[in-house]
C-alpha cells in the first residue's frame, strides 16, 4: 500500500493530518530508515502531546494516533527525533541468531550497553533514533486501584510511581486499526521489513506495559 511522501518526509493522504512540530526534529537522517517503534504518550489527550511538541527542544515521535483513530504526523520521516532512548542488546534477546559477546555486556550498564550497540551496523541491533520512525498512541499509565507503595517507593513523587508501577491504557480498536494502516503504508512506501516493528519496551528500558496492547497486524482495506 504505497502512499505519497513529499520532499520534507510528510505523507500526503486523507488519513493523515499534518501537525508538524519542527521543535522535535533533530536534523535530517544520515542513513536509511530501518524500523518502527510504537509508543504510548502517557497523556490523556492528543492536545496535551501536540502542545508539548511545540516547546523548545521538545522530544517526540513522527506520528500521533488519537483514541478515535485520527493520525497526526508531527515530524517529517526523514528527520531524526528523540523517541527511543538507550538501546537494549538485541543479540541477548534473539540468542544464537546474532553474534553476542556476553563478556562485553556483563558490567556495561544501561549507557554502556547502548554504546556497544551503536557501534554495530543497524542490521545487528534494534533501530535507534537515527533509523526508527516513532508512532505514539494516546494512552496513559495509571496506578492500579488500591496501589500502596512500600519501602523507598513510598517516598517517590507520583509521576515516578506511575512510571514504575503504572499500567498503560489498552489502545482502542480505532487506534489499532489506524496503527495497522500506518505501519503497512510505511513498510511498503519506505521499504521497512515487517520484522522491524517493535513496541518501545522491546528496544529500550521502559515500562513493560507501554504499547503492550498495540496491534499493527490487523487487516486494513486498500484505499
Amino acid at each position: 500500500m504505497l502512499v505519497e511522501i513529499d520532499a520534507n518526509g510528510m505523507i500526503n493522504h486523507a488519513r493523515v493530518r499534518s501537525a508538524r512540530s519542527p521543535e522535535i526534529e533533530r536534523g535530517r537522517r544520515t542513513g536509511a530508515i530501518t524500523g518502527i517503534v510504537v509508543h504510548q504518550t502517557d497523556a490523556d489527550t492528543s492536545a496535551s502531546s501536540l502542545n508539548s511538541y511545540k516547546r523548545p527542544k521538545a522530544n517526540g515521535a513522527h506520528f500521533l494516533i488519537d483514541t478515535d483513530g485520527t493520525i497526526y504526523q508531527t515530524a517529517g520521516i526523514y528527520q531524526r527525533t528523540n523517541h527511543v532512548g538507550p538501546l537494549k542488546a538485541r543479540c541477548l534477546a534473539v540468542g544464537a541468531a546474532m553474534p553476542c559477546a556476553l563478556r562485553d555486556y556483563a558490567k556495561a550498564g544501561v549507557e554502556g550497553m547502548h554504546r556497544i550497540e551503536m557501534r554495530k551496523p543497524p542490521s545487528d541491533r534494534y533501530p535507534s533514533n537515527m533509523e526508527a520512525v516513532g508512532i505514539e498512541l494516546v494512552g496513559r499509565a495509571r496506578l492500579p486501584v488500591g496501589f500502596k507503595p512500600i519501602g523507598e517507593a513510598a517516598k517517590w513523587p507520583l509521576e515516578k510511581q506511575r512510571g514504575e508501577y503504572g499500567i498503560f491504557d489498552t489502545p482502542t480498536a480505532a487506534q489499532n486499526l489506524s496503527l495497522s494502516w500506518l505501519v503497512k503504508a510505511l513498510e511498503d512506501s519506505v521499504q521497512i521489513s515487517s520484522s522491524e516493528v517493535f513496541p518501545h519496551p522491546a528496544v529500550s528500558r521502559k515500562n513493560p506495559t507501554e504499547a503492550r496492547g498495540a496491534n499493527w497486524n490487523l487487516p486494513v482495506p486498500t484505499p
